[in-house]
C-alpha cells in the first residue's frame, strides 16, 4: 500500500524533492571543514575554537530533529523544512560575519544548527517513507541517504574552488544563497498530519505512548547507543580528516577530493544498504559497518600517509559512511511503524550528535594539546568495536500490535 498523497504531491514528487533536500541540506554542511584552516587562519583562532563552534552544531541539531520531528509528524515536514531553510540561509551568512570565537559558536554553532535541524535529511527521509510501500521502504529511505553523499560530492570541489578563488567569505555568502533551494523544494513534500501509511497499519496511538512504547523496547535503546559512534566518526572525519590531510604533508585538494571520493562511495553503500535491507538481517549488516570502519581507521594509522592510502581509506569510509542511516531508519519504521517515525528516529539521531559534539570537540582539544589527532583515532577504532557488539542482540521485529492490525486488514 502506497500513502495517499494531495493533488500534485505524488510520490515520485515527493521522492525527488526529498532526494534534493537531502543533498542540498547535507551537502553545504558537510564541507564546513574545509573552512578550519583558512577561518582559523585569518581570524587567529586555535582549532578547539572552530571545532567547539561545530561541535555546538551538531549538538543542537542533534536536540532540534526530535522537536522537528514532532511538528513534522503533527503539521507535515512542509512547513517544517521550508521555516529550516531560512535559518539555514541566515546562519551560513551570519557565520561568515563571525569577527569573535563567541560569535562563531552563536551563529555556526547554535543558529546554523537550528537550521540544520529543522532541514535534516532524516525529516526527508521520514517523508519519503510515508509515501511508498513496505517493500520498497528500505530502498526508497537508501535512495535519500545516497543523494546526501551526491550533495558531498557536487559542494566538496565547488567549495573548495570558491575557498581558492574568492576566498572563504565570498564561499561562505554564496553557499548561503544556494541553501535558499530548499524552501520551494520544502513546499513538494507532504502538508498534512503524518499518518501510520506505508502499511497497512492505522491506529489512535499518541505521540506520548509511542515514546514510552520506543523507551521500553531493548533495540530501540541499544539503536540509540550504537547510533552514538556513527556520529563520533562521521563529525570528526567531516570537521578534522581535511586538516588531517594537510598535517601529514598533502595538499588540501586532496582533502577536498577525499571528502568528494567519500560520498561517491558512499552512494554504492548507501543504496546498496537500503537493498541489503530487503534481504538481510539489518542489525547484522550494522554490526559489520560499524566492525569494518575500525578495520578501516586502523589501516589508515598503519599504512603510510600518502595520496594513494587517503584515497584508499577515503573508498573504503564512503562505503560505510551513511550506510548506517537507512538500515537505523528502516529498524525503527519496521519496529514501531512509520506513523511516528521523524520523532522516534529524532531521538536515536539526537544521540548521533551528541556522539558528534564529542567527537568533533575531542578532535580539537586533541590536536591542540598534541598536535596530533591520533588518540581520536584511536578512539574511534575502539568505539566502532563496541558498537558492532552492541547491535548484535537487536530485536527488528515488528510489534505485536503492528502484527495484529496487519493481520486485521
Amino acid at each position: 500500500m502506497v500513502s495517499p498523497t494531495s493533488g500534485w504531491r505524488t510520490p515520485i514528487v515527493v521522492i525527488v524533492a526529498g532526494c534534493l533536500i537531502s543533498m542540498i541540506g547535507f551537502g553545504i554542511r558537510s564541507v564546513m571543514g574545509l573552512f578550519l584552516e583558512p577561518m582559523t587562519a585569518t581570524q587567529g583562532w586555535t582549532r578547539e575554537t572552530f571545532a567547539l563552534a561545530m561541535a555546538i552544531q551538531n549538538l543542537v541539531w542533534g536536540f532540534g530533529v526530535p522537536i522537528a520531528g514532532a511538528i513534522a509528524d503533527k503539521f507535515g515536514p512542509s512547513r517544517v523544512i521550508a521555516i529550516g531553510a531560512l535559518i539555514y540561509a541566515a546562519g551560513v551568512i551570519a557565520m561568515a560575519m563571525s569577527e569573535s570565537a563567541f560569535m562563531l559558536q552563536l551563529t555556526g554553532g547554535l543558529l546554523l544548527g537550528v537550521g540544520v535541524a529543522f532541514t535534516s535529511f532524516s525529516l526527508a527521509l521520514a517523508a519519503m517513507a510515508r509515501v511508498v510501500s513496505d517493500s520498497q521502504r528500505g530502498l526508497a529511505l537508501g535512495l535519500g541517504t545516497a543523494f546526501g553523499s551526491i550533495g558531498q560530492i557536487v559542494f566538496s570541489p565547488i567549495t573548495n574552488g570558491m575557498i581558492e578563488s574568492l576566498g572563504w567569505y565570498d564561499a561562505l555568502v554564496w553557499l548561503s544563497l544556494i541553501s535558499l533551494f530548499l524552501f520551494p523544494l520544502a513546499l513538494a513534500l507532504p502538508s498534512g498530519r503524518s499518518k501510520n501509511v506505508g502499511s497497512a497499519v492505522s491506529d489512535n496511538q499518541t505521540l506520548r505512548s509511542a515514546i514510552a512504547e520506543a523507551r521500553s523496547h531493548r533495540g530501540y535503546v541499544l539503536l540509540i547507543l550504537g547510533f552514538f559512534v556513527c556520529g563520533f566518526h562521521v563529525a570528526f572525519i567531516a570537521v578534522h580528516f581535511p586538516a588531517y590531510v594537510v598535517d601529514v604533508g598533502l595538499t588540501a585538494s586532496v582533502g577536498a577530493n577525499a571528502l568528494a571520493i567519500v560520498g561517491i562511495f558512499n552512494i554504492v553503500g548507501s543504496i546498496g544498504a537500503g537493498v541489503l535491507a530487503k534481504r538481510w538481517t539489518m542489525k547484522n549488516c550494522l554490526a559489520v559497518i560499524y566492525f569494518l570502519r575500525s578495520i578501516a581507521i586502523a589501516g589508515l594509522l598503519l599504512a603510510p600517509p600518502t595520496v594513494t592510502t587517503i584515497y584508499v581509506f577515503s573508498m573504503c569510509l564512503g562505503l560505510l559512511w551513511l550506510a548506517t542511516v537507512p538500515l537505523t531508519t528502516n529498524i525503527v519504521a519496521q519496529v514501531f511503524g512509520v506513523r511516528y517515525l521523524a520523532t522516534l528516529f529524532g531521538f536515536v539521531f539526537l544521540s548521533h550528535q551528541v556522539g558528534s559534539f564529542l567527537g568533533v570537540w575531542l578532535g580539537g582539544i586533541t590536536f591542540d594539546q598534541t598536535g596530533s589527532y591520533d588518540l581520536v583515532w584511536q578512539l574511534g577504532i575502539v568505539l566502532g568495536i563496541a558498537a558492532a557488539v552492541l547491535h548484535l542482540p537487536i530485536d527488528e521485529r515488528p510489534l505485536d500490535r503492528l502484527k495484529s492490525a496487519q493481520s486485521a486488514a
